[in-house]
């Protein structure tokens, strides 16, 4: 338990180092247990500040902190975040060279250095292991720990070396952290550290900011451009299986006006690394990747993410989409879905080992059912992290938003169990599939099953109906996954029961994407967020934190990240103590980079005249102009006016009012994309000569002159803005 002195103190370190005011979710427990010197589990979502489990104790506690972590783009990234906090991190890997490694040797011994992160292999060497002997270590932590495990989606055997190379360096704490770990995962990690004594702290993985949408696999580009246009200059990551179609998805982006670029690990080292810190540096919006790209990247502001093709396993597509929306903003997550897509990755998989290739077998199994399941997204992904989800709907998924047909399957769930129950509770979801069915194979009879009461009783339903409800009865927390034997399902307690007692269970139908006829209905999504800051402010804040990163050399977000730019242009702080009392702030980000802040919100403040953050009162006329921003913004990017009405709820003539007062209060604005379909050049020759030689701009006048006869109100008022645009702005 935490008392209320320690608890501040904590705080008081929190803000003093890092900008924050309070901890997240498990945050303040775990960073306790470790500084209590106890071996830690913790299993934390990305986006949830895994990261700062450790990095907080590393600065409370005396000694250096050894990081193991498997990336060097990660290492290089964790670095260059806690260097611009003013804390002295390095790395230690293959990028430095000898004379490089013997100053951070020297450093490090001298206690100069606070956190170490090092590559698992490092750790293989006598020498770097002699000095970590010599410099006073408080504890390791495991970044990434997930990769230790053959279970796993991300599995590198030199983590399997990490505790006998940690047992040379004495008996300490072990600390490791993971952000994707099924519960056999789980229990893999905790055996091959020797840490079954380790308390575990394990978050929920809900990313509630997080929209998740299947679409079939049809038209998949148009698609693809559709979506890219509706989120014009946001972040994104678009996934592909192979290389080639890493390279064709990024030029046919290029080809229609989005910036993008490739990443796999066909690319020269100096291309991959290049295209990785533009997307870093927002030089380029979208970033096409095989897998081989993200785990090394810590950009918060990823809008969405993309599966062009099908992942291999769901750890795999939770850690993928994961990298959407870590500043807790909206991040979209759109899958496009095949069957062939998954013949494909069976294919990759037929020269493996047989115990591989069915471990790989059961998981693509995992993905289709997600694609294919009616259930909420969420609540798929959860229950398969062990998680339960109560919520009937989430809200922010293409299954709840649009829910598919449901019916009545009382007695198909008990046929289900009752299967389970007769084949003893020994086999996987297919041979279950066979036996409800009554197939008459090999497999079944040797088993004796077709002797059983309950074969054949569900022939009159295909195998997707019946691997539906297998599928569904699991999540509604009647079975459950044998951890020990992989496949085989079980019954629980409410299993148990229900057969005792059956109760009414409403099912849904299944998506259907083998069809070959019509192309389903593309799914809307549901707005997540919606602006309240001034966005005007906000784009002048994100232009000056691009100009310093670049002359820093670093990621824009390490200078400061979205939600305190958010902050910033709602508060509007014009001191060094306001800017500093932003989120995710503090003194020290303050001194290293406020200034120019500060200055560019003073000029934005005296020339609007807002009042500021010290009466925490914005004018309502910064609130009228809200409005103003969006057509503006609108304008700038070209959309047809009848959309920018209908996105705000307006009519076109109460569009076209506000237009004119952006004009009259001396902003010019460009229509030339849509008048020049309206009217020919000629006629708009006609109406501005008529302005050019009138005495007055006056609609009435024009209304009614003779020259005017034939046009319309409308033509005639686009045209005025024109004029004012051109003339007197």
């Amino acid at each position: 338990m935490i008392v209320a002195e320690e608890k501040d103190t904590l705080r008081e370190k929190l803000k003093e180092l890092f900008g924050y005011t309070t901890f997240r979710g498990n945050q303040e427990v775990v960073i306790k247990n470790i500084l209590e010197g106890k071996n830690t589990f913790v299993i934390m979502p990305t986006g949830a500040g895994k990261s700062l489990c450790y990095q907080l104790p590393a600065m409370i506690k005396d000694g250096m902190a050894v990081v193991i972590s498997p990336l060097i783009a990660l290492m290089k990234n964790q670095v260059d975040q806690l260097n611009a906090y003013g804390i002295n991190a390095r790395f230690l890997n293959s990028t430095l060279s000898k004379s490089e490694i013997t100053r951070l040797k020297k450093d490090c011994i001298n206690g100069d250095v606070k956190l170490l992160y090092v590559a698992p292999e490092s750790l293989n060497k006598e020498e770097y292991i002699e000095f970590l002997l010599k410099a006073n270590v408080s504890f390791v932590a495991i970044d990434e720990a997930h990769c230790i495990s053959e279970w796993g989606h991300d599995f590198r055997p030199e983590y399997r070396k990490i505790k006998t190379m940690i047992a040379q360096l004495g008996n300490m704490p072990v600390i490791a952290l993971t952000a994707t770990a099924t519960p056999k995962v789980q229990i893999d990690i905790q055996k091959n550290l020797q840490m079954e004594d380790a308390d575990i702290f394990l978050s929920s993985f809900n990313r509630k900011n997080l929209y998740y949408e299947v679409r079939p696999k049809k038209e998949t580009k148009k698609q693809l451009i559709k979506f890219l246009k509706e989120n014009k200059g946001k972040s994104g990551i678009i996934y592909c299986l192979s290389r080639k179609k890493v390279e064709e998805i990024a030029q046919l982006l290029n080809v229609n006006g989005f910036n993008a670029a490739p990443y796999h690990a066909g690319l020269d080292p100096d291309v991959r690394v290049r295209n990785q810190d533009n997307f870093l540096n927002e030089e380029v919006d979208i970033v096409v990747a095989t897998i081989a790209f993200g785990m090394g990247i810590d950009k918060p502001d990823v809008r969405f993410v993309i599966h062009y093709d099908v992942p291999k396993s769901l750890e795999g597509y939770y850690q993928e989409t994961g990298r959407a929306g870590r500043d807790g903003l909206e991040g979209i997550c759109l899958m496009f879905y095949s069957h062939n897509d998954l013949s494909k990755l069976e294919k990759f998989n037929k020269d493996k080992p047989v115990q591989e290739r069915e471990n790989s077998r059961i998981l693509l199994q995992e993905m289709e059912f997600y694609a294919e399941s009616p259930i909420c997204r969420r609540k798929q992904l959860l229950h398969y992290f062990g998680e339960e989800f109560k919520v009937e709907n989430c809200g922010a998924c293409d299954n709840c938003v649009h829910p598919r047909e449901r019916f009545d399957g009382t007695e198909s769930v008990k046929l289900v169990l009752q299967a389970v129950k007769e084949t003893n509770e020994r086999f996987g979801l297919s041979h279950l599939v066979n036996v409800i069915r009554g197939v008459d194979d090999e497999y079944v009879k040797s088993y004796g099953h077709e002797k059983l009461p309950v074969y054949g009783k569900g022939a009159d339903e295909g195998p997707d109906f019946w691997k539906s409800v297998i599928r569904q009865t699991l999540i509604y927390q009647y079975l459950e996954k044998d951890i020990d034997s992989v496949g085989v399902l079980k019954i629980k307690e409410k299993g148990v029961k229900f057969l005792k007692k059956p109760e009414t269970i409403e099912l849904a139908r299944d998506h259907d994407y083998t069809s070959e006829g019509e192309e389903e209905e593309s799914i809307e999504r549901a707005p997540i967020h919606s602006k309240a800051y001034d966005v005007k402010l906000f784009e002048l804040l994100k232009a000056e934190r691009k100009q310093i990163a670049k002359e820093k050399d670093l990621p824009p977000y390490v200078i400061f990240q979205d939600p305190s730019l958010e902050e910033m242009a709602t508060t509007y702080p014009t001191s060094k103590e306001e800017l500093a009392s932003v989120n995710g702030v503090g003194m020290g980000k303050v001194q290293k980079f406020g200034k120019s802040f500060l200055e560019l919100i003073k000029d934005y403040v005296e020339e609007n005249e807002i009042e500021t953050a010290a009466d925490v009162v914005v004018k309502s006329s910064v609130n009228k102009s809200k409005i103003k921003i969006f057509i503006i913004q609108q304008v700038d990017r070209k959309v047809d006016l009848e959309e920018i009405a209908d996105s705000k709820g307006i009519t076109f003539e109460e569009l076209l009012t506000e237009i004119e007062n952006i004009c009259y209060s001396g902003t010019k604005l460009n229509l030339d994309y849509y008048i020049d379909d309206m009217l020919d050049e000629s006629k708009q020759e006609e109406i501005f000569e008529y302005f050019l030689n009138s005495e007055t701009d006056s609609l009435d006048e024009a209304l009614q002159d003779d020259d005017m006869a034939d046009y319309s109100e409308e033509e005639i008022r686009l045209m005025r803005i024109k004029f004012l645009s051109e003339y007197a702005n």
